[in-house]
């Protein structure tokens, strides 16, 4: 009963509000289901190939959501079921999401994912190319993608400070995206930050989605 205590501590812990997306990758089907069956349905996966198979395993009122770096060549494979992509981190993805939505026909909602740490290895757009993609023609004509609102990984630090000040540099940049290209469509509200060792300094900066995985399901072997 332990993943489910782990569940039910977190639940006590986040506001209401925020939205728990447990991140079930390298774990079993059986382990996802110990959780659906304390009565959550959303999980997170990093990898089409391993989201794939679990789509198909599970049962079909889980929700899931991409959080990892999605290949443009997976897109068509997630397209008939995903309910949100966290991770848009270029044009050219979000025109293929917005072609496998349209074949599919379905609006697939998106958070842009902005890169927000001081490391090499975080994908996502600069805050300038998230804000140029926004006023292209191009983004203009999609009809199959809804952009709900961004995405961030804090930098992968002991140093709280640096973490809590990047995710209110997030933080900001949804506040001037929402005023400028979004004003008025409520659907723009959603903040994901914050995961297993900083979701409690991502909730304290205005996240609204956290990306919960080992702090439910134990430690992953990698």
């Amino acid at each position: 009963m332990t993943v489910v205590n782990n569940l039910k501590n977190i639940f006590e812990e986040l506001p209401e509000g925020v939205k728990l997306i447990a991140i079930s990758k390298t774990n079993t089907p059986d382990q996802i289901m110990q959780v659906y069956n304390a009565g959550h349905l959303v999980f997170g996966e990093s990898k089409a190939q391993e989201l794939i198979p679990k789509y198909e395993a599970l049962p079909k009122d889980i929700r899931w959501h991409m959080v990892g770096h999605l290949q443009s060549n997976k897109v068509k494979y997630i397209a008939p079921f995903i309910e949100l992509i966290h991770s848009i981190d270029s044009q050219k993805l979000l025109k293929v999401v917005n072609k496998e939505a349209g074949k599919n026909a379905r609006t697939i909602q998106c958070l842009l994912q902005i890169d927000i740490a001081e490391e090499e290895s975080k994908y996502g757009l600069k805050f300038e190319e998230a804000c140029e993609m926004l006023e292209s023609e191009s983004f203009r004509s999609m009809e199959n993608v809804e952009i709900c609102g961004l995405m961030g990984m804090a930098t992968f630090t002991e140093n709280t400070d640096q973490v809590k000040s990047e995710f209110r540099q997030l933080r900001q940049y949804f506040d001037t995206i929402r005023e400028k290209y979004f004003a008025g469509k409520p659907s723009f509200k959603e903040i994901s930050m914050g995961m297993s060792g900083d979701y409690g300094l991502a909730v304290e900066e205005g996240s609204t989605m956290v990306r919960i995985g080992s702090a439910i399901f134990g430690e992953r072997d990698n």
